[in-house]
């Protein structure tokens, strides 16, 4: 069976490799086949993955359409416009007085314009080439992305890795075996809650939240504040901090003596230059350069250092754990970006969400029944999912006014004039944003 890599010279792309070979006694793939629109960053990837000595088989090309051609799966991973793009995303929204992460707020939207195209087209080929695969998405925004993938393709599943960060880190404290507990977690990707963590009949969630120094053990609940995360009553998804913590988030980010993307800008091109140069090095430096990323990922946010056992990255461990249900009938239960379905009663039935499901060779199905949200987390949701649908329907219209509401609507961005500001910003910024928004 082959597994398709679309974004194939992605720098994080030897995390899904050396997963899936490791686990070939659980998912059954005898190729991986490496698909990205780069020449350069693909041959680094290649060396990186021979040099890692794992033993399963690697093709690279350059055409899309060879690449998914028989795919058993697909796994979408790219980034439109490279880091020198999100680098012009976060400065762009902090010089307006606005958070420009990548993957929520103007930052996210402006990623989504760019990348809506290239994944919708991406998900047309593969029903009409590979009607049988499943793709696995991980392209930022994933929750948006994964919806506007799934009008074109049933067969498009989103997942990340910060919800099953968050309860492996609860089950820890509690010292309980996670495979015993029925997870209450709801929301959408990036803005979403533990709201129950059920064992042998017992909530254990609110003897959690009770003892601060349990709750201190929480990576989440120090981002967010242990007396906040207590008047909650309930765990949030790491990303909450910049919607709770909105005005800190930003004097963070403007203090620092460079943004995110400009940290991973300048990370990358010197990798991608090292490893042009000395191919037979280039896994040796790999594994050097993604320690020091993963230790600073979220350093705006984060209290004290990463812990070191939730270095690495799990969206490549969620992967594969969908690719031995899905294609081996091993019987997971994950959280997963899935279509709606009544979960949330005030969303369409299509609108992707975040939320419990079980995987298997009958494909994936929600757990029932879901967690209820709170009034203030359900607007806050809706506020953010109503952003990310105006802004599907604005740019398949190539809407510019389209475009401008959607951000406005967004709660990251405290005014209409700002929307438009930022809209018009990045359309000059970047010439595939305003190839995409050719209408008033």
């Amino acid at each position: 069976m082959r597994l398709t890599i679309v974004g194939g010279g992605g720098f994080r792309v030897p995390l899904v490799y050396a997963a899936v070979a490791r686990a070939r006694a659980r998912v059954p793939i005898t190729e991986v086949m490496l698909t990205d629109t780069d020449p350069a960053r693909l041959e680094a990837m290649v060396a990186v993955l021979e040099g890692m000595g794992e033993g399963l088989a690697v093709a690279h090309t350059a055409d899309l359409d060879e690449a998914i051609e028989g795919a058993a799966v697909i796994f979408a991973a790219i980034r439109v416009g490279g880091t020198a793009g999100r680098v012009r995303d976060e400065r762009i929204a902090l010089a307006r007085g606005v958070l420009g992460q990548e993957t929520i707020g103007p930052g996210g939207l402006a990623y989504a314009i760019r990348t809506l195209g290239v994944m919708e087209d991406l998900a047309r080929r593969a029903a009409a080439r590979a009607p049988e695969a499943w793709i696995i998405n991980f392209t930022n925004p994933a929750g948006l992305i994964t919806e506007a993938m799934r009008t074109h393709n049933p067969r498009v599943v989103g997942i990340c890795d910060t919800p099953i960060g968050l309860v492996r880190r609860v089950a820890r404290v509690l010292e309980v075996d996670l495979e015993e507990a029925d997870i209450g977690y709801l929301g959408i990707n990036h803005l979403g809650w533990l709201r129950t963590f059920t064992v042998g009949g017992i909530d254990h969630l609110p003897r959690l939240l009770a003892d601060p120094a349990l709750l201190g053990r929480i990576e989440e609940a120090r981002t967010l504040g242990i007396e906040w995360v207590q008047a909650m009553g309930a765990l949030p998804n790491e990303y909450l901090y910049y919607y709770l913590r909105t005005r800190e988030a930003l004097a963070s980010i403007t203090g620092a003596e460079a943004t995110r993307g400009e940290f991973l800008h300048a990370q990358q091109t010197g990798f991608y230059t090292e490893a042009a140069a000395h191919p037979k090095g280039a896994e040796r430096v790999w594994h050097e350069v993604l320690a020091e990323r993963e230790a600073t990922y979220m350093a705006e946010a984060r209290r004290g250092a990463r812990e070191e056992e939730d270095l690495g990255g799990g969206y490549h461990e969620v992967a594969v754990d969908l690719m031995a249900g899905l294609l081996a009938g091993e019987r997971n239960r994950m959280i997963l970006n899935v279509p709606n379905d009544g979960a949330i009663p005030h969303l369409p039935p299509e609108a992707i969400i975040e939320i419990p499901c079980e995987v298997g060779a009958g494909g994936v199905r929600q757990v029932r029944p879901a967690a209820a949200l709170d009034l203030d987390q359900l607007g806050l949701l809706l506020s953010v999912k109503a952003a990310d649908r105006n802004l599907i329907a604005g740019v398949r219209a190539g809407s510019r006014s389209g475009v401008w509401r959607a951000f406005a609507l967004h709660p990251l961005v405290d005014s209409v004039e700002v929307a438009r500001d930022l809209v018009e910003a990045y359309a000059e910024a970047h010439p595939g944003v305003g190839a995409v928004l050719v209408n008033p």
